[in-house]
């Protein structure tokens, strides 16, 4: 009787990834966390575009002067869109940053159907004028230009496009050293070589010209008001122009019919 054998083939190489269970149940687990958290993340993001977290409120905290009821209900109108989750606070800033006088705005959320808003408002210092331009705008008190309607009584800058902090920062400065006087400053001017001129109340025109190492406009202006006194009183008429754009003294020119 003939002997049946069987031969065994040995397989070289290292086993495959079904021979392997540990690492397919690893992977199994990955999958399934995967899974899970697609899931969740999908279910999340289902409820929350649902209308069950409306936003019923928006609440102004600060209290606002020149920005008016019907603006903020128009910003809020063109921007709030989406649920208490879901609404663009970014976009809803950057609409109430648009309107004329908000110098800066603040959104935030107030569980659980709440936006709260804060707004920060220009404050003008003087009215703009860009030369060549013909467009008035504002420069606020730290020196930004911004449009908006004003009817108030305040001095007129005009100069270079980009210099109203310089202008906001000398008015001040002519301002302090034409108090001696009484006089206040109506208008100043920076012409785009960099000449300065001062329009005063009374309506006297000051030409201080430009600023220069050897004989600063600042020296040249605090030197005028000092003696203005007694050499008006000389001069016997109503000074129209006072010209200061010499290093030592200066000349004063009548008003026309005087």
């Amino acid at each position: 009787m003939a002997e049946l054998r069987t031969r065994s083939r040995h397989r070289e190489g290292p086993p495959g990834l079904w021979d392997r269970p540990a690492l397919l149940d690893s992977i199994a687990d990955v999958l399934l966390v995967l899974g899970s958290a697609g899931l969740a993340y999908a279910l999340v993001l289902g409820a929350l575009r649902l209308p069950v977290f409306p936003l019923n409120e928006l609440v102004v905290l600060t209290p606002v002067g020149n920005v008016t009821t019907a603006q903020i209900e128009y910003a809020a109108r063109s921007s709030l869109s989406g649920n208490f989750f879901t609404v663009d606070l970014e976009r809803v800033r950057t609409n109430f940053e648009k309107l004329p006088w908000v110098r800066e705005a603040e959104v935030r959320r107030r569980w659980p159907a709440t936006l709260e808003l804060q707004i920060a408002e220009h404050r003008a210092a003087a009215y703009w004028r860009v030369i060549d331009a013909g467009e008035t705008r504002l420069v606020s008190d730290v020196g930004d230009v911004f449009i908006a309607a004003s009817n108030a009584k305040l001095p007129v800058f005009s100069g270079p496009e980009g210099t109203a902090p310089v202008l906001l920062e000398r008015y001040r400065e002519f301002s302090a050293a034409l108090a001696p006087l009484g006089r206040k400053l109506d208008a100043l001017a920076l012409s785009p070589r960099l000449a300065w001129q001062l329009k005063l109340d009374d309506g006297m025109v000051i030409e201080l010209g430009h600023d220069e190492p050897k004989a600063p406009v600042a020296e040249r202006l605090t030197r005028f008001v000092e003696v203005f006194p007694q050499a008006a009183g000389k001069f016997g008429q109503r000074a129209a122009i006072a010209d200061l754009r010499y290093p030592n003294g200066f000349a004063l020119r009548p008003a026309q019919g005087s």
